[in-house]
C-alpha cells in the first residue's frame, strides 16, 4: 500500500534524528516508503493478469479504512537490529485485507507466510553488523520520536520491484481501488 507524497515526507523528517545516530544504516528513501500486505518474489509477467483480477475481486469486498502510523522499533530488537521500522497499528480491517491476500495468492500458488502479520514501514535496515554503540544511540533517538499520523487507504496496490545501483525501485502495476465493483466477464 502506497502513502501520499505529504506523510512519506512527514515521516522522514520525524526519522530524521534516527538517521543522525546512526548515519551508516541503509535508510530507505523517501519515495520508497511504503506498507507490505505480501511479498511474492520474483514472478514471470503471465503471473500479473491472475494477481490482477484476484486483488481486484479482494479489493471489491473491502471498504477504505484509516491506519494509524506511530512507534519507531526494530526487528528482532535493537540490541540486535536487521530491520528499524515505523509501526502500523493493527487495524482489524488491515487484517482482513491481509487475509484475503494472502488466501488470493495461496490459491495461485504462493506459499502463504509462516509468521504472524506484523505491518510495519521499514524505515532502514542493517547491513552487515552494527557497532553496540550506534544500536544503543539508535534506541534513544526511536525513543526521542514522537510522531503519529493516520493515513486513509484506498487501494491495494500491486508492485513491482527492481533492483537496480541505489536498491529496489517499486513501480505501481496495478491499483485495486477497495469498495469498487469487479466487472462481471460476459
Amino acid at each position: 500500500m502506497n502513502l501520499p507524497p505529504s506523510t512519506r515526507s512527514a515521516i522522514t523528517q520525524a526519522a530524521e534524528p534516527l538517521r543522525a545516530a546512526a548515519p551508516g544504516l541503509a535508510w530507505i528513501d523517501e519515495a520508497r516508503l511504503h506498507l507490505t500486505v505480501k511479498f511474492l518474489g520474483e514472478q514471470p509477467p503471465s503471473a500479473v493478469p491472475a494477481l490482477v483480477e484476484g486483488l481486484n475481486r479482494v479489493a471489491s469486498r473491502h471498504r477504505s479504512f484509516a491506519l494509524d502510523l506511530k512507534g519507531i522499533g526494530a526487528f528482532p530488537n535493537f540490541r540486535r537490529a536487521r530491520v528499524v521500522w515505523m509501526g502500523v497499528e493493527l487495524e482489524p480491517r488491515l487484517e482482513l485485507v491481509h487475509h484475503d491476500v494472502e488466501s488470493h495468492c495461496e490459491r495461485l500458488g504462493h506459499e502463504v507466510e509462516g509468521r504472524p502479520f506484523r505491518p510495519h514501514l521499514t524505515l532502514a535496515r542493517v547491513k552487515g553488523r552494527a557497532d553496540e554503540s550506534t544500536l544503543r544511540a539508535l534506541a534513544r533517538a526511536a525513543r526521542a520520536v514522537s510522531f503519529e499520523t493516520e493515513v486513509h487507504v484506498t487501494t491495494i496496490d500491486l508492485m513491482r520491484s527492481t533492483l537496480d545501483a541505489r536498491g529496489a525501485r517499486y513501480d505501481l502495476v496495478h491499483p485495486a481501488t477497495l469498495g469498487a465493483p469487479v466487472a462481471r466477464e460476459g
